[in-house]
């Protein structure tokens, strides 16, 4: 549970309590960080923010998590966050003072301003008496010597990344005038074992890569996972017995429930922009089309009967198109229809082959795999196949999935040879900002959920 409350309440009562100067108590590490691989030439000009260990009136100890401990990691996540973007520059926390409770609200911005630093955040974390923790978060202008933002949020102890990624969202949307989208969390497909005989499970994790954990044990080959828009469900493919089923899971009480199944080969499932819908690929007598099926379940409307092969279908966030991929011209290439499956038309031209399209939730682009020249490549184009970017150039990219401002594609990479691995990668649309995500076990077909409420 996060809520938001009035941080000048917050701050009254933390000054009651005795402060705490230099917090030179040793860290109790309250779980284990994800690191990341970065890649590519991050922008020169990025901002510089300073981000101190978050401030604590009083040591204390909150389901075995150390408020000064919590100060620290709070601060490393933020910054992490940030130089995430590939927009700012952190610097801190590790290689900054600890500054006292007096300082949250009265920073000494010399000191920032001959560090170089344009920004500053502050903050503090602190018990709420209830059992769970207060965090306050604070961004100044170090120039101006002015408050930009000013969060506050009761949490329950396991929480505490999400206050900071809370923290870190607001400090980007106030500084870069663009929505947020650190406060998500990612599904994806866990692999394990041999290539031949894959293990995949379904698992979720934060957008950074913390908070892991898997859905499935691995007992049913598990494919596809895509987030509902109220982030409440997660709609997979099983085959378990080699049976194909379209099942969606509740996040919340870990129950599922059967969309359809079929005994032919089923893949893709995609939401609807209300949830009410899902759309999904089958083959049936050696061609295989798009279909649209109630999320309750029911008989499916089949949208596309071309000859060949239909796949891939997603949604405009209006609701009134979709973007699939076709072979019906002879080779891959990317198509957009009515919902209702009329006014069927190619938008991808060009050299290469098109496939897995992806509309960005700003409606503004589609995100692709492009094959040719026997490398696999995420690139974007506009909704009438214009403006085609390639953002990344390795051997094997593929499934992109966006960011829920639009700005940022995840997608997975695997490595060449008899054991290539395969990873969760992403990259922002300048192409430069290109990152890996952490995962406990190789990773594919990740998928990008919305900012959590």
């Amino acid at each position: 549970m996060l809520r938001p409350i009035t941080l000048s309440l917050a701050v009254a009562l933390a000054a009651a309590a005795p402060v705490l100067g230099q917090q030179s108590a040793p860290a109790t590490a309250a779980t284990t960080e994800p690191r990341e691989t970065i890649e590519g030439t991050l922008s020169q000009d990025r901002t510089v923010i300073a981000v101190p260990a978050f401030a604590t009136p009083q040591v204390e100890t909150v389901a075995g998590l150390r408020t000064d401990s919590l100060g620290r990691q709070i601060a490393d996540v933020i910054a992490a966050d940030l130089e995430r973007s590939g927009l700012y520059a952190p610097i801190g926390p590790g290689s900054l003072r600890a500054i006292s409770m007096s300082e949250v609200t009265a920073p000494r911005f010399a000191d920032w301003r001959a560090r170089n630093a344009e920004n500053l955040v502050h903050g503090f974390v602190r018990a709420s008496g209830t059992g769970g923790l207060i965090v306050g978060c604070y961004l100044y202008d170090t120039a101006l010597g002015s408050e930009l933002v000013r969060q506050g949020y009761e949490i329950q102890p396991g929480d505490w990344r999400r206050a900071a990624h809370k923290c870190a969202d607001a400090i980007y949307a106030r500084l870069s005038g663009e929505a947020p989208f650190f406060d998500s969390r990612v599904a994806y497909i866990a692999e394990s074992g041999p290539k031949g005989n894959r293990i995949k499970r379904l698992a979720i994790m934060d957008s950074d890569g913390g908070n892991h954990r898997f859905i499935t044990n691995g007992q049913a080959l598990a494919i596809s996972p895509r987030f509902s828009p109220d982030y409440k469900k997660i709609v997979y493919v099983s085959y378990l017995n080699n049976r194909v089923r379209v099942f969606i899971y509740d996040i919340d009480n870990g129950t599922q429930k059967l969309v359809t199944e079929s005994g032919n080969a089923t893949f893709a499932p995609r939401w609807s922009p209300d949830g009410r819908q899902i759309l999904f690929s089958m083959a049936v007598g050696g061609n295989t089309d798009i279909y649209r099926v109630s999320a309750e379940g029911g008989t499916p409307v089949r949208l596309t009967t071309a000859p060949g092969i239909d796949v891939g279908g997603s949604f405009s966030p209006d609701g009134k198109k979709i973007v699939f991929e076709s072979d019906r011209s002879g080779s891959q290439q990317l198509y957009v229809m009515n919902v209702d499956g009329s006014d069927q038309r190619r938008i991808s031209f060009g050299g290469g082959r098109y496939a897995t399209p992806e509309w960005s939730p700003r409606g503004d682009l589609i995100a692709f795999t492009r094959l040719g020249g026997g490398e696999f490549r995420i690139g974007v184009m506009t909704p009438s196949g214009g403006n085609i970017r390639m953002l990344t150039n390795s051997w094997q990219d593929e499934a992109p999935t966006w960011s829920p401002n639009g700005r940022v594609i995840q997608f997975f990479r695997t490595t060449p040879g008899r054991e290539g691995k395969s990873s969760l990668w992403q990259v922002d649309l300048t192409g430069v900002n290109l990152r890996r995500l952490p995962t406990p076990q190789d990773g594919s077909d990740p998928s990008w959920g919305p900012i959590l409420p």
